[in-house]
């Protein structure tokens, strides 16, 4: 076999292959014998038919068809090999020649992996949030669990913001009661902002037995989207009594004796809480200056590829979950659709480079993932989907993903290392160290880098 490449862009090639017809033989012989095994000749036997039978009967050219289709791949590969490039995809293959008995000539045009430079990144500078926990954010902390052990008595009295109403609902469209447009003993907080828009103003004022009616925009159901007249009806009015603030609570609704002690523990936890997301926000910036400096041609077939991906995974996935239409997401987002196509376009963009960018890291450090790393991601990966990580591990398995997953443990390793040579100083001028906690400063590389390659358009512009 004699092949060539040729360059057509930095991210597109040609192979031009030559192939003598022996080199055909194998798949020759497998094509006589499918077809063998497909068709019925009289006078032989399924399976025993000559060759010359096959010829005669079905034409020399579908033995050769069938021969060509079958050898191909392998050629290919061995094309690619040799040729010493990165494919990405599929490849446009077209028979130039096929003179039987002599020759099969064939192209493949590609895309690959572009060839990247990396400049040095260690001059690279960013800021990040400060890490500061102030008695308002402790404080804070130990009022909202002090919410989660309030408690609720009935009142003979007019129902006030933060009281919890018990309530029946009946929503009408045009005058008629809709079929899923009747609830009964609904509790709700006023204030809260659960329900329909208007009911707050509705019930607040209202003793048990009170009865109002407003109109609102029903958020769901049958009618979603639609103006509806709401009646309801208030059957009680409860207060909302909260615990006090003392050492009783301390020990009630945690492990310590004393409230100087969960206040202690709130703040450390706000503080480590910070410093994963200090973290976080170094990486995504010290990716963002690296993308800056490495010019990174994209394959647009892959582009391609990658934006309608994300697209149909947002409209058939994400959003069909939320019972969501494109239309209605593009409007609660305040969006036009070319506004939505630059943006996912842009995002799709971003995560193509980073994905090569980093790539050629983990292959010029030479990065391997070994199993306790790769166990590690799995199992944040599981919980994240709200898997086991039995299912998840299943799934992953099953799925040919696994090399997926190295490959994400493998860039955020590299990203981590380009974090580790940048400057990063917080919003006070303080040199920021993240390599205190090397475990938590790849956790969250490995967040960065899979937000960059994977976020879908959902607002979460990042999996």
């Amino acid at each position: 076999m004699k092949s060539a490449v040729e360059t057509l862009n930095p991210t597109r090639v040609r192979l031009t292959v030559e192939v003598p017809f022996e080199e055909l033989k194998a798949s020759l012989d497998a094509a006589y014998k499918k077809i063998n095994q497909q068709v019925t000749v009289k006078g032989f036997r399924k399976g025993k038919i000559p060759a010359r039978v096959i010829d005669q009967r079905f034409g020399r050219g579908a033995v050769l068809e069938e021969a060509v289709n079958d050898a191909l791949p392998k050629l290919y590969t061995e094309a690619i090999n040799e040729a010493d490039v990165n494919p990405l995809g599929q490849p446009d293959v077209d028979i130039t020649e096929l003179k039987d008995g002599e020759l099969l000539a064939f192209t493949a045009e590609v895309d690959i992996r572009p060839a990247i430079e990396i400049p040095d990144y260690s001059g690279i500078e960013v800021t990040v949030d400060a890490v500061e926990v102030s008695d308002e954010d402790v404080e804070k902390s130990v009022e909202q669990l002090r919410e989660r052990f309030a408690s609720t008595s009935p009142v003979e009295r007019a129902a006030a913001e933060g009281d919890v109403v018990t309530i029946d609902l009946e929503a009408k469209v045009d005058g008629e009661v809709l079929p899923d447009g009747v609830a009964s003993g609904v509790q709700y907080t006023i204030g809260s902002g659960e329900l329909l828009e208007g009911i707050d103003e509705a019930v607040t004022g209202l003793e048990a037995g009170g009865e109002a009616t407003f109109t609102s925009t029903l958020k769901g159901g049958s009618a979603e989207g639609k103006e509806a007249e709401v009646t309801v009806k208030v059957t009680q009015v409860a207060a909302r009594e909260l615990p006090e603030l003392d050492d009783d609570f301390a020990q009630m609704a945690s492990e310590f004796d004393t409230l100087d002690e969960l206040k202690a523990d709130s703040r450390k936890r706000l503080e480590n809480m910070k410093q994963y997301d200090q973290a976080t926000q170094a990486q995504e910036r010290v990716l963002d200056e690296l993308l800056k400096l490495v010019e990174v041609p994209i394959p647009e077939k892959l582009l391609e590829d990658e934006v309608n991906t994300r697209k149909h995974n947002l409209e058939h996935h994400q959003l069909g979950q939320m019972g969501l239409t494109i239309d209605k997401y593009l409007e609660l987002q305040g969006k036009t659709a070319e506004e939505f196509d630059a943006e996912t376009r842009e995002q799709a963009v971003k995560g193509i480079k980073t994905q090569f960018i980093l790539d050629e890291l983990v292959s010029r450090e030479k990065l391997n993932v070994n199993q306790d790393e790769l166990t590690e991601h799995l199992m944040r990966r599981a919980a994240s989907s709200g898997m086991s990580p039995d299912q998840f591990a299943k799934a992953v398995v099953e799925g040919g993903q696994v090399p997926m997953l190295v490959g994400e443990v493998a860039r955020g390793k590299a990203l981590a290392a380009v974090v580790e040579a940048a400057k990063v100083v917080d919003t006070n001028g303080e040199t920021v160290d993240l390599g205190d906690d090397e475990d938590e400063t790849e956790e969250a590389a490995e967040a960065a880098a899979e937000a960059s390659e994977d976020e879908a358009a959902e607002g979460k512009s990042e999996a």
